[in-house]
């Protein structure tokens, strides 16, 4: 049911404190033992950081790179799932998915040896499938950084093998992560823990198990990126969700990885939650001064999905602010107004309100006709 709007001025129309209840406070703990040299937690759902150390460090970040190479590999399948054949040149040292020369396979069969088996030579045969050298398809994987806001970013090499440029942060590789989730078929990928690989040529087929143990060490772990090299140490990027909440996890130099991993989570999840805040049943008719319609019709863009701190003893509230009029013209799809959620005088999350219909305004209609008519209404 749409609500009368009636207001002299813009200013706040409402201010209602919703009943959404907060899990009890847990205990905090500032220690949380964690080994690695560089890691953070991260909310992908607000971008907010739960805990972190040197999360701003510039690390070698190993394997893990192969989160951005598969992730092009995959953008590039979606449209041409190209057969690739397996050259001298994209031999490499490591990990391996095991190709033979010659060989051939689907261009997305190089993702799944790269996040199942982490295999260098996927990443090599990978970009120099997509371009016409490693240095071209490094600045394509630079170019994606920039976009995502990997600001202490530079990749050199398509597998993470060691190079004195080649280099991110734990906060950098939990940008990438949540980016990459956003992918429907890399966030299928890596949630598997093994994958079967069809070749082109010769007839054969190989499952490859992912190195991600903590698929299978925490429950609610759906997905992530193993990586390890002498100077970089054990790096890993993981993520988990748990009651709506989508954290990612990023260390790095971690001889305790997967200790450490579940360890974060369990601080995360016994310390923040999500709520949910239906807007979809706020509805106003809006007096519209000069239009072919006495009002305009307003609801809620969307609803709104909040992260907060269970100890937070605050009562979440929800300002709603729309103009007590419009003119003529407003145009379907118009922001004409805001809800904002407030927790200690801080917006934690706003939502725009928008005009359901164009309303047009009357013909050889002027400023002078528009006060009269306001006057006249009021």
């Amino acid at each position: 049911m749409k609500k009368a709007v009636s207001i002299f001025l813009a200013v706040v129309m409402a201010v209602i404190t919703l009943p959404y209840a907060l899990a009890e406070e847990s205990e905090k703990s500032d220690n949380l033992g964690v080994s690695a040299e560089a890691y953070v937690l991260y909310c992908a759902d607000n971008g907010q950081i739960i805990a972190s150390k040197n999360e701003n460090k510039k690390m070698k970040p190993a394997s893990t790179t192969k989160i951005m190479t598969s992730l092009i590999v995959l953008e590039e399948a979606a449209s041409s799932d190209r057969v690739i054949t397996f050259t001298k040149d994209m031999v490499a040292e490591g990990s391996s998915m095991y190709l033979g020369i010659g060989e051939k396979v689907h261009l997305s069969d190089l993702a799944v040896g790269m996040m199942m088996s982490s295999g260098n030579d996927a990443a090599n045969a990978a970009a120099l499938s997509i371009s016409d050298s490693f240095e071209d398809f490094s600045k394509r994987m630079n170019e994606r950084a920039e976009q995502i806001g990997m600001k202490n970013t530079h990749f050199v090499t398509p597998s993470g093998l060691d190079d004195d440029n080649h280099y991110s942060t734990a906060f950098d590789m939990a940008l990438l992560m949540s980016y990459a989730l956003e992918n429907e078929d890399f966030a299928n990928l890596t949630s598997k823990k093994s994958a079967k690989v069809d070749f082109a040529e010769p007839d054969k087929h190989i499952t490859y198990s992912n190195h991600n143990r903590l698929l299978s060490l925490y429950e609610y772990c759906t997905g992530g990126k193993t990586g390890y090299t002498q100077a970089a140490g054990r790096c890993l990027v993981t993520s988990a969700k748990k009651d709506g909440l989508t954290f990612v996890c990023v260390t790095m130099n971690d001889r305790n990885d997967w200790k450490d991993h579940t360890a974060l989570y369990n601080y995360g999840y016994e310390r923040y939650c999500r709520v949910d805040c239906s807007d979809s049943d706020f509805a106003a008719d809006v007096p519209c001064v000069g239009g072919q319609e006495d009002n305009v019709s307003v609801i809620a863009e969307k609803d709104a999905s909040i992260v907060l701190p269970v100890e937070s003893k605050s009562e979440l509230e929800r300002k709603v602010y729309i103009d007590s009029f419009f003119y003529a013209p407003v145009k379907k799809g118009q922001n004409v107004g805001r809800i904002d959620y407030i927790v200690d005088t801080k917006v934690v999350s706003s939502v725009n309100i928008t005009a359901v219909d164009t309303v047009e305004a009357k013909k050889n209609n002027n400023i002078f006709n528009k006060i009269k008519e306001l006057f006249s209404n009021g």
